[in-house]
Parts: C-alpha cells; sequence; structure tokens
C-alpha cells in the first residue's frame, strides 16, 4: 500500500506540474515562469499542508524528488505544446487528477500522523486545492475554488469516503480506490454538465 501512495504521489505532483505549465502557456509566459507556476501548483497544497500540520521539513524539502518531478513535467510539457497541438479540455483533465489524487494523499498523511477524521477531510481538501489556487491567481484567473462549478467539494466528498472507508472497513485499497472515482466523478461531471452548488442571491424585493 506504501508503494501505491507513492506512485500516486509522484504521479500526482507531476500531473498537477502539467497543469500549472498548461496555464502558464495559456498567459504566454516563458520557460521560466512556466517551471515556477508547474511547481507552486505540484506543491502548494503538500507545502501548506505539512506547515499545518507541524511534521517537520516539508516533503519536497526532505526529498528533492518532487522538486525534480515537477520542473521536469514542466519543461517537457513547455517543449510539448510548443511542438504539438493538445486538446483544449487538457488543463481541466489534469487539475481533475491532481485534485483527486491530493485529496487521497493529503487524508492520509493527516491520518498517519493521528489526526482526528474531520481534520483528515480537512488536509485532503488543502492539499487538493491550494495549488490549483495559487496557480490561478498567478497567472491572474479566478480560483476554481471560488467558481460555481464544483470544485472543493468533489475533494471534500473524496476525502470524507476515503476517511469513513477506513475507519468502517479497515481496507485502504478500496477506500483509495473509492476515493479516486469519486472525486474524479464529481469533478469530471461538473465540468461536462456545468453542475454546482446553488449560489447565493438577494430576493428581488429586498
Amino acid at each position: 500500500m506504501e508503494t501505491l501512495l507513492h506512485i500516486l504521489d509522484i504521479f500526482g505532483i507531476a500531473v498537477f506540474a502539467i497543469s500549472g505549465a498548461l496555464a502558464a502557456g495559456k498567459k504566454r509566459m516563458d520557460l521560466f515562469g512556466v517551471v515556477v507556476l508547474a511547481s507552486v501548483t505540484a506543491m502548494g497544497g503538500g507545502t501548506l499542508r505539512d506547515i499545518i500540520l507541524d511534521v517537520g521539513p516539508v516533503f519536497w524539502v526532505t526529498n528533492p524528488t518532487y522538486l525534480i518531478v515537477a520542473v521536469a513535467a514542466a519543461v517537457a510539457t513547455f517543449f510539448t505544446v510548443r511542438l504539438f497541438s493538445l486538446p483544449p479540455t487538457l488543463l481541466a483533465i489534469a487539475d481533475a487528477i491532481g485534485l483527486a489524487v491530493f485529496t487521497i494523499l493529503g487524508t492520509e498523511k493527516a491520518l498517519a500522523v493521528g489526526m482526528p477524521a474531520v481534520i483528515a477531510v480537512v488536509m485532503g481538501v488543502i492539499t487538493g486545492v491550494v495549488g490549483g489556487m495559487i496557480r490561478d491567481v498567478l497567472s491572474g484567473e479566478m480560483p476554481l475554488i471560488l467558481r460555481s462549478e464544483l470544485y472543493a467539494t468533489a475533494s471534500f466528498c473524496g476525502a470524507i469516503i476515503l476517511t469513513l472507508t477506513i475507519s468502517k472497513l479497515q481496507a485502504r485499497e478500496i477506500a483509495v480506490l473509492a476515493s479516486l472515482i469519486v472525486t474524479l466523478a464529481l469533478r469530471l461531471s461538473a465540468i461536462k454538465w456545468k453542475i454546482s452548488l446553488p449560489l447565493m442571491s438577494r430576493d428581488k424585493g429586498a
């Protein structure tokens, strides 16, 4: 199971770095800008999580492999985009995958250090959404978490599924798979069908 989580961790870093690089490409940033935006997207959520949990040096400081993967994914995306035409939906799909993977990893890490279930869920959401928030702010876009389509809600549901399945069934593999499916399904459905939570609005007579 630990091997699977490590693979997911590296995969999540790469996917979120790709989403950051693609966002930088939309703003026509240079190679340095692409690498910076990809790196903060890939590692921003996990960095904040580790600082809040106070578990020592953040993950990419103790293991520079994460930084190397993020930079490599950013550079590869930079040159790929210059050579090939990529689908316009690739950014949204990459972000959805990163959201699902990092939700799992954040929740798992909080549970591993003995945090209560509610804190584990919050850490899962933070790990999943903060990198994308930083990416959107730095690229001058409205953060996805503040838009109407389901985003943080998808992460929240995935984190709850993971926590409940682990606590009730003691089956981490099933919990990870269920969380991945739920988060991805909710986020991709929201993208395709513009699903959102109710919006706050004033009554006409107010």
